[in-house]
């Protein structure tokens, strides 16, 4: 198997692995793997900028907007009163940023979202974990 053919096997492979993970989490499991996936995007994205590898850095950021707009577009407004509010907000400024860092090339901004999306992400362990521990699955998405 060629370079390209194993690469393209690899990534068919991660593909199905997360999809498969994916169908058989809760909520709060997919939000994770979500926000995992923003980690990743953002630092393969920061990777690129370094090496001026222009189209790679705009993929990965857009990979990252879609994935915080997508949390967005899934808050509930109406049940998640000041959290879901702040929530949306906080996502709005992370788009706005990343739209900013990849004009700029600023890799400062990058890291800055990161550091948002791990914060966001902590918070979002501390809610599997709890939940987990109290046997509940109901936790509004976002």
């Amino acid at each position: 198997m060629s370079t390209h053919g194993s690469r393209n096997a690899v990534q068919l492979y991660n593909r199905v692995n997360v999809q498969s993970g994916v169908d058989s989490a809760s909520p709060p499991r997919v939000i994770q793997i979500l926000l995992e996936g923003a980690i990743a995007r953002l630092a393969a994205a920061k990777g690129h900028m370094q090496r001026r590898e222009t189209a790679e850095k705009g993929r990965h950021l857009s990979a990252t907007i879609s994935i915080i707009e997508g949390m967005r577009a899934n808050l509930n407004m109406e049940a998640g009163g000041e959290i879901a509010n702040n929530l949306n907000a906080l996502y709005e400024y992370m788009t706005t940023r990343l739209m900013e860092a990849n004009l700029r090339n600023d890799p400062l901004i990058i890291d800055e979202v990161d550091a948002l999306v791990r914060e966001i992400k902590v918070g979002w362990d501390g809610v599997t974990r709890g939940a987990a521990e109290s046997g509940s699955v109901g936790v509004p998405a976002g």
